[in-house]
């Protein structure tokens, strides 16, 4: 998913991909034809997907038995 949203400014135009195996949200900052990882957020489970709602909040859904579906906001 490519943030394009208002409640993390910060993170406009970049990337974030669910880890199945490393069980994070990795954020990659891009910037032209390059890409590079800019943060790991460790989650304890394996992301299934990462989507952006029409609040600008993130979405992530946890893969398997008793797997989440967690909305992320700003503090």
């Amino acid at each position: 998913m490519i943030y394009s949203g208002d409640l993390f400014p910060d993170w406009r135009g970049n990337a974030f991909i669910g880890g199945l195996s490393s069980e994070a949200i990795i954020r990659v900052q891009l910037d032209g034809e390059s890409a590079r990882e800019v943060e790991r957020f460790p989650m304890g489970r394996r992301i299934r997907e990462i989507e952006q709602g029409p609040d600008g909040a993130i979405w992530v859904l946890e893969d398997g038995t008793g797997g989440r579906l967690l909305k992320l906001m700003p503090r």
